[in-house]
């Protein structure tokens, strides 16, 4: 396995998807791989957060 470039669906950024988080989610079952970039997801995840209060 290799480091994989994808490109941010939201941003447009160029991130890796290292070997390790390939790894990861392997181990864990999911079969996508991810289409933001972290700082995408955690601002993506925190919004979710806040309106689910």
């Amino acid at each position: 396995m290799m480091d994989k470039k994808i490109i941010c669906k939201d941003c447009k950024a160029e991130f890796l998807f290292t070997e390790g988080e390939q790894q990861f989610y392997k181990e864990k079952g999911f079969d996508n791989e991810p289409v933001r970039c972290p700082e995408c997801r955690k601002a993506r995840k925190q919004q979710n957060n806040n309106n689910r209060r």
